[in-house]
């Protein structure tokens, strides 16, 4: 079998999952989110995964993914067409559905009416796909072909109106297939009809639970490790937090922590960092203040790209000084997260290894000379989420809002000098603390303070005064590709800003950011 086909899985899960073969959908990923939320861990792998290299996974049943070609043009990804050799149960899903049903013997063609976009679903058969479903339902549609014949092999279950076999299965193969996208939220019942299927159909143990992954996932790591020290980069944000707690558990003495303060933090944070992981965690961190050579190599750059390049490169060289200082340490830890490798083209060829040995999708680069253990690599980002709370992390740390590698530098537009850090903290506390009290935190996916590089007007008492002008942003999102501005109350945005005005000294004018991602991006720089 080529290193191109093959899969590795996180422990404790062979046996038990089901793999979707993805044919380019842009709904892939979250097919595979709907999946673990029913319990079942899935990942995603290359369409033409031959016979043998599913078979190793001893996989409940496999899902096939939409796509956006179409089966009977040239050049279309295929699958192995073996597939139905592996007696396990097989979901198609739009395209998915159209290619199983073309190797089992059907018909597929352009549709008369392409449907996008809602569409009324009649129930045919109910059993055992649509078992619980209503007899008449919502699905989501998004095709130009579909199924046009079906032979006497299948069984319709399904139709819409523009769709006589919007879902079909076969009598005497284990195959289900269903024109629309039940994994999105505009279908209704979708994540029953896939529960249906894992569960009715595949009989699979719906047992996919983060204890049990962080039992399996220490054992993993004190098996590769063994008697070698590990290093963790901790930034105090979600992910790395994760990862060195998850360490702290299977490894204890044999890690340290790396924070490198920067002088580009928020307020407080060095000392959250050191409290969490110093005194509930009990780990070996070292902090490397080296706030004074970043803040020397960014004296009198602008440019927000020469800005992300320069703290880069200082905090490699911070961090390989820091490094050699430990003694046996072999490993490096790193928080790369399972839509990490999917985006950077590893998605297939061990895109779930749980502890992988190459080097990191954008992370330290190769020349700091360790092996690299990514134990986050199989999990998305709730899901990390919720294996930080399994861990025992902080609700603040668990919860909080995404903060850049550069920190505040690329939230000062403009050059960037202590005067500047220390005013935007002073803001940006102002903002989290009203945020918070008024229970917005958790409704809101990125909320942070922007200093602008320019100056305005304003009257203060009885003087005119000519100050800075602070932007205030927050979004709401889902995977952060797009995003849209959140709708805060005005109420709080006037206690927002007349506290900045009133509590920090060089602020007179504060405005709210309403662009949404695209066309703007969520940071401004």
């Amino acid at each position: 079998m080529s290193e191109t086909h093959k899969i590795e899985l996180p422990p404790g899960v062979r046996g038990k999952l089901v793999p979707i073969l993805d044919f380019g959908s842009q709904y892939a990923q979250l097919i595979a989110r709907r999946v673990r939320e029913a319990g079942v861990f899935s990942l995603l792998v290359r369409p033409d995964t031959p016979l043998e290299a599913l078979a190793e996974l001893e996989p409940r049943g496999l899902i096939l993914s939409g796509g956006p070609g179409s089966v009977y043009e040239e050049g279309a990804p295929r699958c192995d067409p073996r597939l139905f050799e592996l007696g396990v149960p097989v979901l198609g899903i739009c395209y998915g559905m159209q290619i199983a049903c073309q190797l089992l013997g059907a018909g597929v063609g352009g549709a008369q009416l392409r449907e996008y976009g809602r569409a009324g679903l009649d129930v045919i058969e109910p059993q055992p796909l649509f078992e619980g479903i209503p007899g008449h339902t919502t699905v989501w549609m998004s095709h130009g072909d579909q199924v046009d014949a079906l032979g006497d092999d299948f069984i319709a279950l399904a139709r819409t109106a523009n769709c006589p076999f919007a879902a079909v299965r076969h009598r005497s193969q284990p195959f289900y297939g269903v024109q629309f996208h039940p994994e999105v939220t505009h279908t209704p019942h979708g994540i029953d009809i896939l529960r249906n299927f894992l569960t009715n159909v595949c009989q699979c143990p719906t047992s996919w639970r983060m204890s049990d992954f962080v039992e399996a996932q220490s054992r993993e790591i004190r098996e590769a490790v063994g008697d070698s020290r590990v290093i963790c980069g901790l930034s105090g944000g979600v992910d790395s937090s994760v990862v060195a707690a998850l360490l702290a558990r299977a490894i204890g003495p044999q890690l340290t922590c790396v924070f490198v303060d920067n002088g580009l933090l928020r307020k407080g944070e060095r000392t959250l960092v050191e409290h969490t992981f110093r005194g509930h965690f009990d780990v070996d961190l070292r902090v490397v203040d080296a706030a004074d050579a970043f803040l020397g190599d960014l004296a009198g750059v602008t440019d927000p790209q020469e800005k992300r390049r320069r703290i880069g490169h200082r905090f490699i060289e911070v961090f390989k000084q820091t490094a050699r200082d430990i003694p046996d340490a072999r490993y490096l830890a790193q928080g790369t997260l399972y839509p990490d490798v999917i985006e950077s083209g590893q998605g297939y060829s061990g895109a779930a290894a749980n502890i992988k040995l190459h080097h990191n999708v954008g992370g330290l680069p190769a020349e700091l000379g360790f092996d690299l253990i990514e134990p986050l690599r199989s999990l998305f980002k709730d899901e990390v989420r919720r294996l930080g709370e399994v861990l025992g992390l902080p609700e603040q740390i668990v919860w909080r809002h995404p903060f850049p590698g550069p920190g505040l530098s690329v939230r000062i537009l403009g050059e960037v000098t202590r005067e500047k850090l220390d005013l935007l903290r002073d803001c940006d506390e102002i903002l989290l603390e009203e945020i918070v009290a008024n229970q917005l935190y958790r409704r809101t996916s990125q909320v942070f303070a922007v200093l602008l590089p320019v100056k305005a007007v304003g009257v203060m008492g009885d003087g005119r005064t000519y100050e800075s002008v602070v932007a205030l942003r927050a979004v709401e999102t889902q995977d952060f590709m797009t995003a849209d501005w959140a709708r805060i109350p005005y109420d709080v945005l006037a206690t927002i800003s007349s506290r900045i005005i009133n509590e920090v000294r060089g602020v007179n004018r504060v405005v709210y950011d309403i662009s949404s991602k695209p066309p703007a991006t969520i940071e401004w720089e």
